[in-house]
């Protein structure tokens, strides 16, 4: 069980594979976790560059430590490494250290047409 002090931001994208991982290890834990989704909303994805000097995604704050540009296997070892939680050897819902797929990238690119998200370039 998690402890239940642990306060996590994640700054995901709708979907994406390395997004997903994350979400996978959140929900393996059971971890409740604030999700700043920064393709549906762009000033999320500016605050996120702002707080880890970078732009890629995702980026996780786990009791005030920012974990940028990491995969759910990433995320969950650091937070075994500092004892924020005890490891699982349960297996997670979904992979939690890979790419997006052709169908995921489809769909964000849809989004983005759908939402006229700014900021996001579309080449056709």
């Amino acid at each position: 069980m998690a402890d239940q002090n642990i306060e996590i931001t994640a700054y995901l994208k709708t979907f994406c594979g390395w997004s997903e991982g994350v979400r996978a290890i959140f929900r393996k834990y059971d971890l409740q976790y604030e999700e700043k989704d920064i393709i549906k909303n762009p000033a999320f994805r500016w605050e996120m560059e702002q707080k880890s000097g970078q732009p890629l995604s995702p980026c996780v704050i786990v009791n005030g430590t920012m974990l940028a540009d990491v995969s759910g296997d990433e995320v969950e070892a650091w937070m075994i490494e500092n004892g924020v939680l005890e490891g699982s050897d349960a297996e997670a819902d979904a992979p939690t250290d890979s790419a997006c797929t052709d169908e995921q990238h489809a769909a964000m690119e849809a989004e983005a047409r759908a939402n006229a998200v700014p900021n996001v370039r579309i080449i056709e």
